[in-house]
């Protein structure tokens, strides 16, 4: 399941060392923070979520990647909750880092490709390519519409030239 085919997907491991540098960066605003509970917190659950996943850049290999995808979701709304939240008082730099890590992390979640390496194969196995005649049919559209607008733009650029003489 892609959103711009599989080729503009990133790798899982990308998306663990992200997760681990995006956990570096909560425990950094819990560390400059007056109040360090939440972002510490956060940042933890991060980095324990990272290492748990099954993938090249785990440290436990404990849960599925399909299983890390959804726990991925409840941490980004954890993280949301955590900002808009008024019981745990957060001063107002610490709340935008958040914010904006939640964001990253929804970012990263949304263009990773959670599929095994076994997965990956198997689906460039079932990949139907296009055939030879197909290509050339989508080659000659492409010649014949280039051609016809710049048919047009010359057609444009002369009747221009004509009413500036006049």
């Amino acid at each position: 399941m892609t959103r711009l085919g599989h080729g503009a997907m990133r790798p899982f491991w990308m998306h663990q060392v992200v997760e681990y540098v995006i956990a570096a960066v909560f425990l950094s605003v819990g560390f400059g923070s007056p109040t360090p509970i939440l972002p510490a917190v956060l940042g933890a659950i991060v980095m324990i979520n990272a290492a748990i996943a099954i993938g090249p850049a785990s440290a436990f290999q404990l849960v599925h990647r399909r299983v890390h995808r959804i726990i991925d979701l409840v941490v980004m709304g954890l993280v949301v909750a955590a900002v808009v939240q008024p019981w745990v008082d957060l001063d107002a730099n610490g709340r935008i880092v958040m914010a904006l890590l939640a964001v990253v992390l929804a970012f990263v979640w949304w263009n990773t490709d959670f599929a095994t390496k076994d997965e990956r194969k198997q689906r460039r196995r079932e990949r139907v390519k296009p055939d030879s005649e197909e290509v050339g049919r989508s080659a000659g559209r492409s010649a014949a519409e280039a051609y016809l607008a710049a048919k047009r733009l010359k057609k444009t650029v002369v009747d221009d030239r004509r009413t500036d003489e006049s």
